[in-house]
């Protein structure tokens, strides 16, 4: 998800926003409140977990499809890390051709195979199918890969603006579904015949499931944990990223485009002078949903992105096997400039910390703003 693309290109189109575009901001909603998100009935939940059901093995197998060019970081990296962490299932990261898959907005991978490695080692097809949001919602190696393994039996899952590739597929239609507050509209509009579902996280309709934003992978893998392996094994990896409680529940109406949202992308944007690079030592065994989070976070201020370093060349195994590619080589970072270490810290604590360090070196304004586009409920203490 491009949001520099979104916004503007270029700093004289942010300049254009400001002098011309000055009333249109102003017509904007203010900052939206965090209410108490709807409860979930306990017969929705059920129905939930049971559509989830493995369709296939006792232990399922989980590919997570990108494009090579770009897919979004924390939709392709958290399935995998949670997923991997649950081990209740054989979960693959997949690339649609061979080399590296670029991340947006920071991040490069190695993917462990290709689409055409997948259906040559596993003709039957996975059980599910995790598709993040991409740089093209019309790629033809990807729309053509996932109908194949819909058509082979698995349960596919649109994770944030992937919901967009997943309805170009057709798969979407007369179905119930979310997406990305963002997209939204842009995703009703193309498929009329998808019948959008508010004020959840997570929608499954007919082998079909999709999410709201960044953030909800996390929730939505939990959940997939659950329908695999039981809620003990489900509430147990949840400790362990340290998320207590989750569900589908969402505040829909917390989420829109917002005048201090338009406001802060304009003002960071047009701050050129202070863009900063920070640093992220890459070492071997880092969590890669941490990873992903944080990198993610920091990479979404307009006046900030994340860089991975390590002290020598070639790619760095993280803890679920992945091989991430470091930026840059070097033996240090200036330290005003260097992000703290991953290290142990719990994921959803380690989100937390990005944001709040984003509070503290930019303003409250531009960590709501991030926290905007992952889908975040920041303020909401059981998130």
């Amino acid at each position: 998800m491009n949001w520099r693309l979104v916004l503007w290109s270029g700093l004289g189109a942010a300049a254009l926003l400001v002098t011309i575009g000055g009333a249109w901001i102003f017509t904007l909603p203010p900052a939206p409140s965090f209410g108490a998100a709807p409860p979930i009935a306990k017969d929705e939940a059920d129905a939930t977990i049971a559509a989830l059901k493995p369709p296939k093995r006792q232990r399922p197998l989980i590919a997570i499809v990108g494009v090579n060019d770009s897919s979004e970081t924390t939709d392709y990296l958290m399935p995998y890390g949670v997923l991997q962490r649950a081990d209740v299932a054989d979960v693959v990261a997949l690339g649609t051709k061979p080399g590296p898959v670029t991340l947006f907005p920071v991040l490069k991978v190695e993917p462990q195979a290709t689409v055409a490695d997948f259906d040559a080692q596993h003709p039957e097809g996975a059980d599910y199918v995790i598709v993040p949001a991409m740089s093209r919602d019309d790629d033809p190696a990807a729309l053509q890969w996932i109908k194949s393994q819909a058509a082979k039996g698995a349960i596919i899952i649109g994770v944030c603006a992937g919901a967009k590739v997943v309805g170009n597929t057709g798969l979407l239609d007369g179905k119930r579904a979310t997406t990305h507050w963002y997209f939204l509209k842009e995703l009703r509009d193309k498929h009329p015949a998808i019948h959008y579902v508010a004020d959840r996280r997570l929608v499954v309709d007919r082998d079909v499931a999709t999410t709201t934003g960044i953030t909800a992978s996390m929730p939505m893998s939990l959940t997939l944990i659950e329908a695999i392996a039981g809620r003990d094994k489900a509430e147990a990896v949840g400790r362990d990223l340290g998320l207590t409680e989750w569900d589908a529940r969402h505040d829909s109406n917390a989420f829109q485009f917002t005048r201090p949202f338009a406001l802060t992308a304009i003002r960071n944007a047009l701050a050129f002078w202070n863009q900063e690079q920070l640093g992220i030592e890459l070492v071997p065994g880092v969590d890669e949903v941490s990873l992903a989070l944080v990198a993610d976070a920091w990479s979404r201020t307009y006046r900030s992105r994340a860089v991975t370093f390590a002290g020598a060349n070639g790619a760095q195994q993280t803890r679920g096997g992945l091989r991430i590619l470091p930026h840059q080589v070097a033996a240090g970072w200036p330290p005003e400039r260097l992000l703290p270490a991953i290290g142990e810290l719990q994921p959803a604590k380690a989100l937390d910390q990005a944001l709040f360090g984003v509070e503290a070196r930019y303003g409250m304004r531009t960590a709501d703003f991030v926290a905007m586009q992952l889908e975040y409920p920041r303020h909401r203490a059981s998130h």
